[in-house]
């Protein structure tokens, strides 16, 4: 079948009862609330019908003034029932959403890269907040809504019975035909309601990506390009949520419309027992208020079950997401990692990026790094060199060989344990919203301010940093907006120093100084790199000449490795990359 039964289409929400069961005790007070408030709502009617019957049918002023007051006690009870049912509901969405947004995003955090390679970021922050939205409103909101309405339809169905088995027959029989359009309908709008959260998250997605990548899209004059294609998203979004809006206008109207025409054909049915005297005005009109209530939780109900829809389809894809495994798991037992040992070995490392299994990045690759060495890695681009960073810090898991650091499998160490050994510089540095002190610290987030400011030092960082309007408190803006590309690459670098990890990972960490800042940081990066192992990823062969040892790779293998001289001599691929570079110049050994 391609469709399954009503049931199943709400099961999803299952998924959310671990992070329902922590807050059973307020559940129950809840419940308790909800309780008391349906049978004050219930009791309404009775009264009324001895008011009638008791008071004003037999003219006993004292029976009225005592039905008045009972009447006003249930309002009492019902009005502090149905606040503290307010209350605890609305606590437990608040707090149920906020719980499932913090396990989404600490989830995703542990997330290897190969999950990025396939899902946009845009996607990743619809389902933290309009799907966690969607599902707050349930657990807020509409389950409340749903309990209360199931308890006062059982209950007026109950009380319709006791008052007239005869009329309630009648309102069961076409209480049946309003199943049916929920049923019906209720599937069309999760179907419905999925596929708006869907175009809703491509928007997100869209907007996210283009925000990111504003100087490009600038500098191309392409803003009126994004505003269509946005504006194309938006409007496929509007569209989805325009037919699911439909569709759950119609299953409103369809079901009042079915519930008030049953409640007037019975009714016409009561005043005419009662016109007989089968009945007293007193049970008729407890029987209009019970029906009343039952219509109007039915058609609440019909409301929250679209609601329920909607919601399924939002936890369906929250669970989704919580149920994917990283494919770079942690050790279940891991081993410590030695402080000393023979270094970094990658034995016959072969590997292929998921999102290009047939394209290997790295073929049968063996490359011993002894402790304390300065290894440079050059080669054209796609050679694999910044794939051997990522395998090093396990951020993918060759398909065959292993990476060895101090004797131990990197697969057995903790992924703690084993990234903190090693400090990274990019080529295209991180800067994060906050302070430049911050920025620093984030390195080493217990270091004392003094440490902060060395750090600085090391990367010549400090001259430009006490010119900032606040110095070190100046706020950077989002990803540095506020600072030059040389400057983040600086503030980057101390960061890394601050950190003071036994390996250095530096892809072309110079590559965005001038040429005065490139010496002042290159100084302090070979400072930085004494007594510790250090990797560079070198476009730039002038800035590796001095390195112990020059890894050529090319193709993901490696094709020389020697000193600067050596290679010159030994390795034409590197003496083609030597002379194109410095063309202008000797090639000094």
């Amino acid at each position: 079948m391609s469709e399954t039964s009503p049931a199943r289409r709400i099961t999803p929400l299952l998924g959310l009862l671990p992070f329902l069961r922590p807050y059973l005790g307020r559940w129950i007070a809840a419940f308790a609330a909800l309780a008391v408030a349906a049978g004050a709502t219930l009791a309404l009617p009775v009264a009324f019908r001895h008011l009638i019957d008791l008071g004003f049918a037999a003219g006993n002023r004292g029976h009225i003034d005592r039905y008045f007051i009972a009447l006003f006690a249930v309002s009492v009870v019902l009005a502090i029932a149905t606040a503290l049912r307010f209350y605890w509901v609305s606590w437990l969405g608040e707090r149920t959403t906020a719980d499932l947004r913090r396990a989404v995003y600490d989830h995703v955090l542990r997330m290897s890269p190969q999950f990025f390679e396939t899902t946009q970021t845009g996607e990743v922050l619809s389902r933290l907040t309009t799907d966690t939205t969607l599902i707050q409103t349930v657990v807020g909101t509409s389950l409340s809504m749903g309990l209360r309405n199931a308890f006062l339809l059982l209950g007026g169905l109950t009380m319709l019975i006791v008052t007239s088995p005869a009329l309630a027959g009648y309102i069961l029989a076409t209480l049946l035909a309003v199943i049916a359009p929920i049923l019906v309908f209720g599937r069309r709008v999760r179907r419905l309601s999925k596929a708006s959260q869907d175009k809703v998250a491509d928007a997100s997605a869209l907007a996210g990506e283009i925000l990111n990548a504003m100087p490009t899209v600038q500098s191309f004059t392409r803003e009126p390009h994004e505003a269509a294609r946005f504006d194309r998203a938006v409007e496929s979004a509007y569209a989805a949520a325009l037919q699911r809006v439909r569709a759950r206008s119609w299953l409103t109207a369809v079901v009042i419309l079915l519930v008030f025409a049953a409640v007037v054909f019975v009714l016409w049915l009561g005043a005419q027992a009662v016109m007989d005297g089968r009945m007293s005005a007193g049970e008729l009109s407890q029987f209009i208020l019970y029906a009343v209530v039952t219509a109007g939780a039915v058609g609440a109900i019909a409301e929250v079950w679209g609601d329920l829809q909607r919601a399924a389809g939002a936890a369906e894809r929250l669970m989704e997401l919580l149920a994917l495994q990283s494919p770079v798991a942690d050790a279940t037992a891991p081993r410590p990692l030695p402080h000393q040992g023979d270094g970094i070995r990658f034995d016959a490392v072969q590997f292929a990026y998921p999102s290009r299994p047939d394209t290997p990045a790295l073929h049968a690759l063996s490359l011993h790094i002894r402790p304390g060495e300065h290894v440079a890695l050059v080669g054209p681009s796609g050679a694999g060199k910044t794939t051997l960073f990522q395998l090093l810090l396990r951020f993918y898991d060759p398909q065959g060989g292993r990476i060895v650091f101090n004797g131990i499998d990197t697969r057995d160490a903790a992924l703690h344990d084993l990234r903190a050994q090693v400090g990274v510089v990019l080529q295209e540095s991180v800067i994060f919203a906050g302070s430049v002190a911050d920025n620093i610290r984030y390195g080493r987030l217990d270091a004392s301010d003094a440490e902060v400011h060395a750090a600085a030092t090391m990367a010549a960082a400090a001259d430009f940093i006490d010119a900032l309007p606040e110095g070190y408190d100046t706020f950077l803006g989002e990803r540095g907006v506020r600072l030059s590309g040389g400057q983040r690459q600086r503030i980057a670098i101390a960061r890394a120093i601050l950190k003071n990890p036994p390996i250095l990972l530096l892809d072309e960490a110079t590559s965005a100084l001038d040429a005065a800042s490139e010496r002042a940081v290159q100084q302090a990066l070979d400072n930085a790199a004494h007594d510790r192992t250090t990797l560079v990823i070198a476009h730039r062969l002038a800035t590796v000449q001095q390195a112990d040892r020059i890894v050529v790779l090319e193709h993901g293998r490696i094709v020389a490795e020697g000193t600067h001289a050596a290679l010159l001599d030994s390795s034409p691929l590197y003496a083609r990359l030597a002379a194109l570079q410095f063309a202008e110049g000797p090639v000094g050994g």
